[in-house]
């Protein structure tokens, strides 16, 4: 049986000081990337309809802790598309979603044998990666790095096609969730585009379906104020 120092080394981890490659995820060949660069948050499938029996799961975490690796890879290989699709809704393109995800598992990896089974495998991992996400982005603002380009607009041009028009209306929307309160963003994204109910977000939060359900409501008068006198026809 492989040990977990074996692992470590056979996916890079020791020797890129913490950080896997994206290709050196378990089991991860290039026909998955191909697959995981193609994920949106609509393409990929809804947690309730495609959860792993819980028993099982239980059984790849327990082994996992005890030292077996295929069991950890198992669990990778069922979740790195819903891992993916979370870190990307938050980040919004398809490096730093890729980079995220990798690092889920990493600290999935090294934290394994702390899992006590409270909360499903796919309600952890979805608290690793808001958490991680969130602290990324708040890491690209404190060095300056604008969420959304300012985008210039020639008052005189001829007026824009549908197709400009829509993507200006994603533009303003999605500036307007970059801009909301931490918990009130996650909220949000695990609501409307990962379609959570509120007993999983409170789960993943760490807060109660009442408080999930508030930030809801926040976060989306939050986002209509931010909207408002702006043209989203």
């Amino acid at each position: 049986m492989e040990t977990l120092g074996e692992w470590e080394t056979r996916v890079g981890m020791l020797s890129y000081a913490g950080r896997v490659p994206f290709a050196a995820l378990p089991r991860m060949g290039e026909s998955t990337r191909r697959e995981m660069r193609d994920v949106t948050p609509s393409s990929a499938s809804s947690p309730a309809s495609s959860a792993p029996p819980a028993a099982d799961e239980r059984r790849l975490v327990a082994a996992a802790g005890e030292g077996d690796c295929h069991a950890f890879d198992e669990l990778v290989e069922r979740h790195q598309r819903l891992v993916y699709a979370v870190c990307y809704r938050f980040v919004g393109n398809q490096e730093d979603a890729r980079d995220l995800t990798q690092d889920v598992f990493v600290r999935a990896y090294r934290g394994i044998r702390r899992f006590r089974g409270n909360a499903g495998v796919s309600t952890w991992l979805h608290r690793i990666a808001v958490n991680r996400s969130l602290n990324h982005l708040a890491s690209r603002r404190r060095a300056h790095e604008p969420i959304e380009p300012e985008t210039r607009v020639d008052e005189d041009a001829p007026a824009p096609d549908e197709g400009v028009a829509s993507a200006e209306r994603a533009r303003l929307v999605r500036a307007a969730i970059a801009r909301l309160p931490r918990v009130q963003r996650a909220t949000l994204i695990l609501r409307l585009y990962r379609d959570l109910p509120h007993e999983e977000i409170a789960r993943i939060l760490g807060n109660s379906v009442g408080a999930s359900k508030a930030n809801l409501f926040h976060a989306l008068n939050n986002i209509r104020r931010q909207l408002e006198g702006k043209d989203l026809r």
